[in-house]
């Protein structure tokens, strides 16, 4: 039996909480020891009181513990933690295995999705991103990990670093781009919704093509007549600036052909 540690109780923690318990609902030989938080509510209802603590000192033994705190708030956590020779992992994209204290074993167990607040996720289709400083730590993080996923990938910081900026070019940035067809349905009087079909076909489509064969639309084409009237019709510096950069992109990766 695998006994856990949670530090934490945002939108990482609470999802994690939730897999962990399905998990054990099906018989994974996991089980969620102590859970530290600094709202003492926050996590009520998910979990029974008496494994919640705020106070450092009331933090129970566990065989892992994950961080699961925003990124510049690891380091500190980290030290944090009254234990030796523990494994601490983090659960970030971004922040390097080394800035967890040197008093614990080091490791990360990063799921690579992004959370929202009270929306269930299906975390058997999540990739889960684990390393460590030795193989026996990266076993016990594998077995954990496939407790919770079908998706679990052993990569190296540097290649962590590459898939979550991969990561933010093909969801934060993606979101931007909503946010601004959106602002432009609704400067001209057209529900933002008209666009859904098409949102959902293009996502689709990634499973089917590649990126690079997936690209469509008047850059792909080279069709400057479309593009600067696009450009023409935009108000807006920042979309227009926008827009071009996207457009000289999508010819590059043409003239790559």
């Amino acid at each position: 039996m695998v006994k856990i540690g949670i530090i934490g109780s945002g939108n990482v923690a609470q999802h994690l909480i939730v897999a962990f318990q399905k998990s054990i609902t099906e018989g994974a030989e996991i089980e969620i020891t102590t859970v530290f938080s600094r709202k003492n509510n926050a996590l009520s209802n998910l979990l029974d009181s008496n494994i919640i603590c705020s106070d450092w000192n009331s933090l129970k033994e566990a065989d892992i513990y994950l961080i699961a705190v925003s990124d510049n708030a690891v380091a500190e956590v980290s030290e944090k933690i009254p234990f030796k020779n523990k494994l601490v992992v983090h659960t970030s994209g971004a922040v390097s295995l080394e800035v967890i204290n040197s008093n614990n074993r080091k490791g990360v167990f990063y799921p690579l999705q992004t959370f929202s607040k009270n929306v269930a996720v299906n975390f058997k289709s999540i990739p889960i991103c684990i390393e460590s400083e030795n193989v026996t730590d990266l076993e016990l993080l594998k077995n954990v990990a496939n407790s919770i996923s079908k998706s679990v990938y052993e990569i190296n910081s540097k290649q962590r670093k590459a898939v979550h900026v991969a990561a933010v070019f093909v969801n934060n940035f993606t979101t931007n781009l909503y946010q601004i067809g959106n602002d432009i349905c609704i400067e001209n009087k057209i529900p933002f919704e008209i666009l859904f079909p098409l949102i959902k076909e293009t996502a689709e489509k990634i499973n089917r093509l590649s990126p690079l064969d997936a690209q469509t639309g008047p850059a792909k084409r080279n069709d400057e007549e479309t593009i600067n009237s696009h450009l023409a019709f935009l108000s807006d510096e920042n979309q227009k600036n926008i827009y071009k950069i996207l457009t000289q992109s999508i010819q590059n990766n043409g003239k790559k052909l």
